[in-house]
């Protein structure tokens, strides 16, 4: 009985590290993400009031800032453009 404990608690111990190997990794992926939002450009955007109440509505629906709205329809864009 007390081998079949062992070899589960073996088991449990492979995981934890397996786990905890997968936390490591999730957390030097974050820091880089963060790393890389620190460098992202700024611009000064002028725009038409009725397209920013649009874009202000649109981000709304999608629980996104307009900020990140603007930037999500930028990159779709720059992705259509690449496939073509």
């Amino acid at each position: 009985m007390s081998e079949g404990l062992e070899k589960k608690e073996q088991q449990l111990q492979k995981k934890l590290e397996k786990l905890e190997a997968m936390e490591a990794e999730i957390k030097a992926r974050e820091k880089k993400l963060k790393e890389a939002e620190k460098k992202k450009k700024q611009i000064l955007l002028r725009i038409s009031p009725s397209l920013w109440d649009e874009i202000a509505k649109w981000a709304e629906e999608d629980f996104r800032s307009i900020n990140g709205q603007i930037e999500y329809l930028l990159a779709e864009c720059v992705k259509k453009r690449k496939n073509r």
